[in-house]
């Protein structure tokens, strides 16, 4: 029997949803083993004097715990 646990990622770029996206996900790796799986929750900008300046992404990850 597997057990999974799901954590509440937020990540930013200055580039895209894409890459804020990749990047949350890279970290993850980094520190939790046996991520299966991720859900984007909410994609939110930032703007400053009326340009996008920043895209943010909020993302659940899910992953098995070990036995």
């Amino acid at each position: 029997m597997a057990v999974a646990r799901v954590t509440t990622l937020t990540a930013s770029s200055k580039e895209s949803f894409d890459d804020a996206t990749r990047q949350a996900l890279d970290r993850a790796n980094k520190t939790l083993r046996n991520v299966t799986g991720a859900e984007v929750t909410a994609q939110k900008i930032k703007v400053e004097q009326g340009k996008i300046h920043e895209f943010r992404v909020t993302m659940d990850v899910t992953f098995i715990l070990d036995e």
